[in-house]
């Protein structure tokens, strides 16, 4: 089966509702309706890298920069506990909470 066009967030509004629908499936990231059999882990930080890439210029550089660093953060931690039973999942969630605090505040200034 041939995989789907990545979505790419076009703005920071989009980033936002990708970092949030990330907490309801993290840390695997698994499709269980079958429309999205490609949907995993690899793909799910490929897109969120390829959207704050996008939208790079509007974030500024700094917090690009940290964003970026918070992502891999977030994907350690995921991956450290594919089974959600050591709490790493937890401090990965929170992580996002406050990777949405960032882009929310770059919202406002923009």
């Amino acid at each position: 089966m041939n995989r789907a066009k990545m979505y790419i967030p076009q703005n920071i509004s989009e980033l936002l509702d990708l970092t949030t629908s990330m907490l309801l499936s993290a840390p695997r990231f698994l499709d269980k309706t079958g429309y999205r059999p490609f949907l995993n882990l690899d793909y799910v930080f490929e897109q969120l890298h390829a959207g704050l890439a996008q939208n790079r210029q509007r974030l500024g550089e700094e917090r690009y920069g940290r964003l970026l660093e918070m992502s891999d953060q977030i994907r350690a931690l995921f991956e450290a506990d594919p089974d959600d039973k050591t709490g790493q999942t937890l401090q990965g969630c929170k992580v996002i909470h406050q990777m949405n605090d960032i882009l929310r505040s770059a919202l406002r200034k923009s």
